[in-house]
């Protein structure tokens, strides 16, 4: 495997591997051995489904505005803002008027994202 194949663009739409999370909600994923990054696109005034997962996630939010609904509270995040869900932690994300676009990074690397597929995978 060359080095080049370890370098990745945000902005590019054919990097990663592709996953519909839900209406409006996409992500593409870059899995490492240990952890994992996840760009979610979320559709103007979309909301993800709540769910929980074992893993610990951190996010960033890199463009537009959003609501994190995380362990029952709604708090409204901006771009540059970035939080923490520990593990098994109720979540989700509703975009702002313009949509929004988050970083995910999850440790350890979440199984069900390894592959392409469609929705959050656990509930």
């Amino acid at each position: 495997m060359s080095q080049k194949d370890e370098f990745h663009n945000l902005d590019n739409p054919d990097d990663g591997l592709f996953r519909e999370l839900g209406p409006g909600l996409t992500t593409r994923i870059f899995a490492g051995e240990h952890a994992m990054l996840s760009v979610v696109t979320i559709g103007p005034n979309a909301q993800g489904t709540l769910h929980h997962h074992p893993e610990e996630q951190w996010g960033v939010l890199l463009d537009g505005s959003a609501v994190r609904i995380q362990g029952g509270e709604e708090i409204a995040v901006k771009k540059g803002d970035f939080w923490r869900t520990p593990g098994n932690v109720p979540h989700t994300m509703r975009a702002g008027p313009d949509g929004a676009r988050v970083l995910d990074i999850f440790s350890p690397p979440r199984p069900e994202y390894r592959k392409p597929g469609s929705g959050f995978a656990s509930s």
